[in-house]
């Protein structure tokens, strides 16, 4: 079964980018390095000051372990570093923690992609990804995301986003400190089984 994904980086803003990767249909975008805020949220609510993140099957595919695996597998290669291609080698960079805010707005825009049967970063209603993370209530001075459609487990979808060079970038980028993560069903109506959204960001 084919899948995607994207990546996304914003801040100063670099254009999102689709890669077809093998079988995998991914898309990431990114941004920051800016010590100006490109939005302004209300608040910079903490990480989940260690404790096991809560995450429903709504948002996690019904995937067990679903947050304790994404942090274990993403911290797992920031803290080998990697050779991201053409965006560079990356040294280790300190783990991120879980951010509800965050894990908000992914999950709110993997069920757009559902609902709407579309795969992007622009959401249907013409949102970006940091208007979706300010509202979420997270104030951020850097943020990016990664999304992907198809895959049907953590490892597969993060280690998916590894093997691509813009992907990789995000998830070993030192300055993003939170990430959230969700992971919603598709339907028999929809292109793909599964619509992964990852956001990370560092806070004002």
């Amino acid at each position: 079964m084919a899948s995607s994904q994207h990546r996304h980086h914003v801040g100063i803003g670099r254009a999102a980018a689709a890669t077809a990767l093998a079988s995998l249909l991914l898309a990431g975008c990114g941004g920051g390095g800016s010590d100006t805020p490109a939005t302004s949220g209300t608040t910079t609510p903490p990480g989940n000051g260690g404790a096991t993140p809560v995450v429903s099957g709504a948002s996690s595919c019904n995937l067990p372990d679903f947050a304790s695996s994404a942090l274990a597998r993403i911290n797992q290669w920031r803290a080998s570093g990697a050779d991201c291609g053409s965006e560079g080698r990356f040294g280790p960079a300190p783990a991120v923690a879980w951010n509800d805010a965050l894990t908000q707005a992914a999950l709110g825009h993997s069920q757009d992609m559902v609902a709407h049967n579309f795969f992007s970063h622009t959401g249907s209603s013409g949102s970006t990804m940091g208007q979706r993370i300010t509202v979420a209530g997270y104030a951020w001075s850097a943020a990016g995301e990664n999304i992907a459609a198809g895959q049907t487990s953590v490892n597969s979808v993060v280690d998916g986003w590894i093997a691509s060079p813009g992907h990789c970038a995000n998830i070993m980028n030192a300055a993003y400190v939170h990430i959230g993560l969700a992971c919603v069903p598709g339907t028999s109506a929809n292109a793909y089984p599964t619509y992964w959204t990852l956001d990370l960001a560092k806070p004002l």
